[in-house]
């Protein structure tokens, strides 16, 4: 009975999908950070 309540009990974090889409985007904003700095020659 205690294993089907901690089945159902969530952390109320992200869903599946989400998590890829957070990935993503993080991932994105990385890569144009890092032509940013490229671009304007600070590193």
């Amino acid at each position: 009975m205690a294993e089907i309540a901690a089945a159902r009990t969530g952390t109320g974090g992200p869903q599946e999908g989400r998590k890829i889409v957070e990935h993503i985007v993080g991932w994105t904003l990385c890569i144009v950070v890092a032509m940013l700095i490229t671009q304007l020659h600070l590193l």
